[in-house]
């Protein structure tokens, strides 16, 4: 029997690694801008490091091209801000068509605090035939168009 106690904090579902799709081989990625020092490698492939940064301030686009329609059920997004307090708005949707037309799947928001909720992970889990075109729009913060966007991570099976 598992038994937990209530209000005892849920450990974060660890990535199963064996059914992520290798984004490096199947997909080409187009960003609206990049920290050198934080490429977009470093949320997209299990091995590359710490995440994603922006170069510049405000919204952000990150989009996956797929030479070939892929067929989705789970999107995994983790973001961490350890270090202020800001509400992030992110939009996810998708295109059959080459970017023609787009589907929304969530627009959410979190706000960050470093004293509390410094990380946001969320698992969406979708049934998508064939994927052409599936984009991340980050708005870092609502009420700041200075912040810089980040994405520790993202991961599609």
């Amino acid at each position: 029997m598992r038994k937990r106690l209530i209000g005892e904090p849920q450990p974060e579902a660890p990535p199963m690694p064996a059914t992520w799709l290798r984004l490096d081989e199947l997909a080409e990625v187009e960003i609206s801008s990049e920290d050198a020092a934080w490429p977009v490698e470093s949320a997209l492939l299990p091995s590359a490091g710490g995440g994603w940064r922006a170069s510049l301030p405000g919204r952000q686009t990150i989009r996956l091209i797929f030479a070939q329609p892929q067929r989705l059920q789970r999107i995994f997004l983790r973001f961490v801000e350890p270090a202020c307090q800001r509400t992030q708005e992110y939009l996810l949707r998708w295109s059959g068509d080459g970017g023609q037309t787009f589907h929304d799947i969530v627009r959410q928001q979190w706000n960050f605090d470093p004293h509390g909720a410094s990380t946001q992970t969320e698992q969406h889990q979708v049934e998508l035939a064939a994927v052409v075109v599936l984009e991340l729009i980050i708005t870092p913060d609502i009420a700041n168009p200075q912040a810089i966007a980040s994405l520790a991570e993202m991961r599609l099976a």
